[in-house]
């Protein structure tokens, strides 16, 4: 303890120096007297964990751009490396964008070279189901081999995590609802097979190289982040969500619904959408949870409950406004009659549980849209 007199010096130091002072020993420092507030906050820095740096493909498009943004939030040092052939540079605030693709071998290697990544969370895909029946060589060569390509980057380097943005087209048509993670795979166009094919790989890679891997078969993804300028492409035609708010908006005279003669109560196609903040929530907690164990995974991410495309409709005129004229079109080929997620096994590994209904992801998208077109 103390001495009284030696605390009367002390008090009488601070107050001339406020914020701490240096005890000398003829001439030479010998100790460094703080006061409290000032100890409390050095030791809070020297105590906090290192930032993990992690790479995110296709960080400036839809999804990867919100879970790109989500990930600086929290603390986390990111890098996107992104071709910008749908996403959009602004979209990347706040981190390095470096402008590649992923079948340059060469701009791979350099990544890695340039950078110690924590982790890959892969996003970058061709992504349109009707295009991919169009053009299935595309779909394979971008979606297969240059997901080939980042792997071999990725272990080359050392081998770091790898989260991967996978898809629900990856099942067959179910038998039974929701499907499961050991509903039969088998991919109705090439854009669900060449996920399916980088499926296999993935767990290939991490089998031989012992990559700690986690596919996430995420159904519909929607909604947008009105609050932080990000959401879909207003020309996306690949989203039922934009393609309905378009109308809604007069970019567009109507709506087209593929197919009204599938068995289900109206007669259109189900399905399982989840808000694109409950997808990169999800991916987060894929990063802080499930890394913690070696080999590969893989889990639904959905919200349970499937939706018609009539329901959308009716559910962006109430929300909107505005009618939405429609017309029935031909059913589209590779479409699933009803495709809803069992995301049970994914919650109980992880704290994680979607927030958003249908009606929050729809103002959140209407809100996005409008804000676009002004």
């Amino acid at each position: 303890m103390l001495e009284p007199k030696t605390l009367s010096d002390l008090s009488k130091a601070f107050q001339a120096q406020p914020h701490g002072f240096v005890i000398t020993d003829s001439g030479r420092p010998r100790f460094a007297v703080l006061d409290y507030e000032t100890y409390k906050k050095l030791a809070a820095k020297q105590n906090r964990p290192p930032r993990r740096k992690i790479l995110v493909t296709g960080g400036a498009g839809y999804i990867g751009a919100i879970t790109a943004r989500l990930l600086q939030q929290r603390g986390y040092e990111v890098v996107v490396f992104d071709n910008l052939s749908t996403g959009r540079r602004e979209a990347v605030v706040g981190c390095e964008l470096i402008v590649g693709d992923l079948l340059d071998k060469t701009a791979l290697e350099n990544l890695f070279a340039r950078h110690k990544f924590d982790a890959v969370i892969h996003f970058a895909a061709l992504i349109e189901v009707e295009e991919s029946m169009a053009d299935p060589a595309r779909y394979f060569q971008n979606n297969v081999v240059g997901g080939l390509n980042l792997l071999d980057a990725m272990v080359g380097a050392g081998g770091p995590e790898i989260i991967f943005s996978s898809s629900a087209t990856v099942y067959a048509e179910p038998e039974h609802l929701p499907i499961r993670e050991d509903n039969p795979c088998a991919p109705q166009n090439p854009y669900g097979e060449s996920k399916y094919i980088f499926e296999r790989i993935l767990k290939s890679y991490s089998e031989i190289y012992g990559l700690r891997a986690v596919s996430l078969r995420y159904f519909n993804a929607a909604g947008a982040w009105p609050e932080e300028g990000l959401g879909f492409r207003l020309d996306d035609n690949t989203l039922l969500v934009p393609r309905v708010l378009n109308v809604a908006r007069g970019r567009a005279p109507e709506i087209e619904v593929f197919g009204q003669d599938y068995p289900t109560t109206d007669g259109t196609c189900i399905r399982d959408y989840v808000h694109v903040l409950d997808l990169a929530e999800a991916h987060l907690a894929a990063l802080e949870k499930l890394m913690e164990n070696p080999g590969y995974k893989v889990y639904n991410v959905g919200t349970g409950r499937g939706h018609s495309v009539l329901e959308v409709i009716d559910q962006a005129v109430e929300i909107t406004g505005r009618m939405i004229p429609m017309k029935v079109a031909p059913r589209r080929s590779g479409d699933l009659t009803q495709s809803v997620a069992d995301s049970s096994a994914f919650q109980s590994a992880t704290s994680w549980r979607p927030k958003h209904d249908l009606q929050s992801i729809i103002e959140s998208a209407w809100q996005w849209h409008q804000n676009q077109t002004k």
